[in-house]
């Protein structure tokens, strides 16, 4: 054997070992699930200690994951566009299709397009967090208003990164990055739903309702991508690994983290995880119903989605703070609220899966 058929076999085996695409792909990832550990320390931080500064551990991480999300997706976009320039074949399993940017100044892949947008923003955010630390010094609150932004950024880096391994579906990789991707993005939407605590009071508990909202349609979302039996359990089930590892680390780390800077935690600490308690823990029977519902329209499965949710939420606290049963009235309004939302989320789920399977390239275009 030559030394050249020595080379090709090397290189053969090395692509089989790492598929094309599987790593930037997984610092992607793994950048996003830094910053969902960040967010679920910050606000157990803020919960259990009170105020804090720019240069705090959770911030780290927050910034460090979407700092390592951004730059593997500009490191993607290099690279196609060094290829595109040399008229080399773009391998459209590598984030999507290409598309121009800035005139075709760049070839940027779709997925990493969109991820490395939300880190870039992430950034101009972060630059308004340290300039807010610096105007008004502590921040009491997790909903201010640079962290609103950063939070949405990071979302934007989220969805990119289910685009990315969208892109990969039929592959085994591509199938268990959709499931992780989905799945933290729903963990880490959870927050977005404090928001609609500033609407007006009413019978409707609107967290509730709104938590049913996105859990059904990134659910469903994650479903339709993988279009395969388990999809929505597999979603499910990393929501759950998730929430189950966090229940235990966010008031782990912040009570490590306070003794180590000689701060105290308050007096009144009940010990429950911030951001892990608000993932309904009713969402793997939602995954089991649309499993059994196969078939069905979406909508009519989202309103069984949202019902499950909303209907089941109360029991949550109950068995987490001890809180007291709402009032019949109350209750009947959200799980209502519920029904119609999760018809919502059950069509949005859907469309939204359905275009993600388009971000994959036709089979007589794809390359091992």
């Amino acid at each position: 054997m030559t030394t050249a058929d020595i080379t090709a076999a090397t290189s053969a085996s090395t692509s089989r070992a790492v598929p094309r695409g599987l790593v930037p792909a997984s610092v992607v990832l793994g950048g996003t699930l830094l910053s969902l550990i960040g967010l679920t320390w910050d606000i157990q931080w803020h919960s259990d200690v009170g105020p804090d500064t720019f240069f705090t551990m959770p911030h780290l991480f927050l910034y460090a994951g979407s700092a390592i999300s951004g730059l593997a997706s500009l490191a993607v976009v290099l690279l196609t566009t060094a290829n595109a320039k040399r008229s080399k074949e773009i391998d459209p399993l590598v984030g999507g299709r290409a598309v121009g940017v800035f005139g075709r100044t760049f070839s940027a892949p779709v997925g990493y397009l969109v991820s490395g947008i939300g880190a870039a923003l992430f950034l101009v955010y972060g630059l308004w967090d340290q300039w807010w630390h610096g105007l008004y010094g502590f921040d009491a609150v997790i909903d201010s208003p640079p962290h609103i932004g950063l939070l949405l950024s990071i979302s934007i880096t989220m969805v990119g990164a289910v685009m990315i391994f969208a892109v990969a579906r039929d592959q085994g990789w591509g199938v268990y990055g959709v499931a992780g991707a989905a799945g933290t993005l729903l963990a880490f939407s959870m927050v977005t739903v404090l928001g609609l605590r500033a609407l007006p009071g009413g019978p409707v508990n609107t967290v509730s309702a709104g938590s049913a909202f996105f859990s059904v349609m990134i659910l469903f979302m994650g479903a339709y991508v993988l279009n395969r039996r388990g999809g929505a359990l597999a979603v499910g089930v990393v929501v759950a690994v998730l929430q189950a590892v966090f229940w235990w680390f966010s008031p782990w780390a912040t009570e490590l983290y306070a003794d180590a800077t000689g701060l105290p935690l308050r007096d009144y600490v009940d010990g429950v995880p911030g951001l892990p308690n608000m993932i309904p823990m009713s969402l793997l029977l939602v995954a089991v119903a649309v499993e059994l519902l196969r078939g069905v329209p979406a909508w009519i499965v989202g309103v069984v989605g949202g019902v499950i949710i909303t209907a089941l939420a109360p029991v949550q606290r109950m068995i987490t703070y001890g809180a007291g049963f709402p009032a019949a009235e109350r209750y009947i309004a959200t799980v209502v609220a519920g029904a119609v939302f999760g018809a919502l989320a059950g069509m949005l789920g859907r469309r939204f899966g359905h275009m993600l399977r388009h971000l994959a390239p036709a089979k007589e275009n794809r390359h091992a």
